[in-house]
């Protein structure tokens, strides 16, 4: 019987973490639009701010601007190159506030990886706990929204080096904390070291929304379903979200509690209105009606 229920278990896990792939390829807000695409400190002898040799070969604003613009349509593809020449021409304070601007238009077509990228340039000449949190955050969204497997450990590598630099500046800087255990969570570092991190963090801000997502989203994958309730009920309670909902629904499902599931998934799909995620949450809600 227990095996049995531990299989089911997995099964759904698995399900939900094919799903996830689909939520973060859309717009955060909405998921109406489709986008784009561990934190160890230094260790001795190693700069916080080192990029490895396949973190520099694989991300550059050149390949990663090309990439962009092939999603783009022409007029706004050639405006953007027209700022990009202008940027390469440029020196000194110019450059950097071309930088911004390159950083801000990438943003308004939703192409996260040029846009964060632009950031670094920025955190790099004007080097502060609020340009380095500015790129982090910025790398850290276009890690959950590519699903370039090459790219992913580029950007959260590039995530982490900015909030250690970030964290350099400013010890005490919740965000940045909370942006570096979430790096570490997801792969670069032991993920328990993570967690303290974001437990950390919620220790002295309970209602922190980005801290509370990524415990409950690790609680679900390590099959913790009854921890990861309350950490999505406080997101929820704070700023809600497909993927809160979703994800609270997935965790209530694997507890049994059918009817609070479907709730909840009802609440993701109508928050979304995303048609894909409808369908899936459809057929979901239909299966667990079934079994009550």
């Amino acid at each position: 019987m227990n095996s049995s229920i531990r299989s089911k278990q997995i099964i759904i896990i698995g399900a939900v973490l094919l799903l996830v792939a689909f939520l973060f390829t859309r717009d955060i807000k909405g998921l109406v639009k489709p986008t784009e695409e561990n934190g160890k400190m230094p260790a001795n002898g190693q700069m916080a701010g080192a990029e490895t040799p396949s973190t520099s070969s694989v991300l550059s604003i050149e390949t990663s601007s090309i990439a962009a613009k092939n999603v783009l349509n022409k007029s706004l593809a050639t405006d953007i190159t027209a700022l990009e020449n202008s940027y390469k021409g440029a020196n000194g304070a110019e450059k950097i506030e071309l930088a911004k601007q390159l950083a801000q238009k990438w943003d308004d077509v939703e192409q996260i990886t040029p846009s964060a990228l632009y950031l670094e340039v920025v955190a790099q000449s004007e080097p502060s706990t609020k340009t380095w949190v500015a790129a982090g955050n910025k790398f850290i969204k276009a890690f959950e929204s590519t699903q370039d497997s090459l790219a992913q450990p580029a950007l959260l590598q590039k995530a982490n080096t900015s909030y250690k630099n970030a964290l350099e500046k400013d010890s005490t800087n919740i965000e940045a904390k909370t942006g570096l255990g979430v790096t570490i969570v997801n792969g670069l570092g032991a993920p328990m070291q993570g967690i303290a991190m974001l437990l950390e963090v919620v220790a002295k801000e309970p209602k922190n929304v980005k801290a509370n997502m990524n415990l409950g989203i690790f609680s679900i994958k390590s099959g913790q379903f009854d921890k990861a309730i309350p950490r999505f009920n406080t997101v929820i309670a704070t700023s809600p979200t497909p993927e809160a909902y979703f994800y609270l629904g997935t965790a209530l499902e694997n507890l049994g509690r059918n009817k609070e599931a479907v709730d909840a998934y009802l609440n993701s799909k109508k928050l979304a209105a995303d048609p894909t995620l409808s369908s899936f949450i459809d057929k979901k809600v239909a299966e667990l009606k079934n079994k009550n």
